[in-house]
């Protein structure tokens, strides 16, 4: 599945399922077909989404790499990559006072 956030305050994010779901494990939000991040809320979304990302960033940077590894294998599915436009929209969503919505 497909999600496309919205939000008046910045460019729509689109992101797949297994992202999403990710993400608001991270939230602890629920991600049904059809939602909202409540603008009072985001500085806390931010704030988890951020610390995961830095907690995520120094896992892999402590992981001693093999010598069959690329660096850019080492680098593959960093969190902070994947989820930067979402947290980008969180950001701009939270300075706007605007919520983020979903599904609809």
């Amino acid at each position: 599945m497909i999600y496309q956030f919205h939000s008046k305050a910045g460019p729509d994010v689109i992101m797949l399922s297994d992202l999403s779901q990710r993400i608001f494990d991270i939230l602890e939000h629920p991600l049904e077909k059809r939602g909202i991040l409540v603008a009072e809320r985001l500085p806390e979304f931010i704030a988890r989404l951020e610390s995961a990302i830095a907690a995520d960033a120094a896992s892999k940077s402590s992981v001693p790499a093999t010598p069959a590894e690329s660096d850019q294998e080492k680098r593959s599915d960093r969190l902070g990559q994947r989820a930067f436009p979402f947290l980008e929209l969180m950001k701009q969503a939270c300075a706007a006072n605007e919520p983020v919505v979903w599904g609809v």
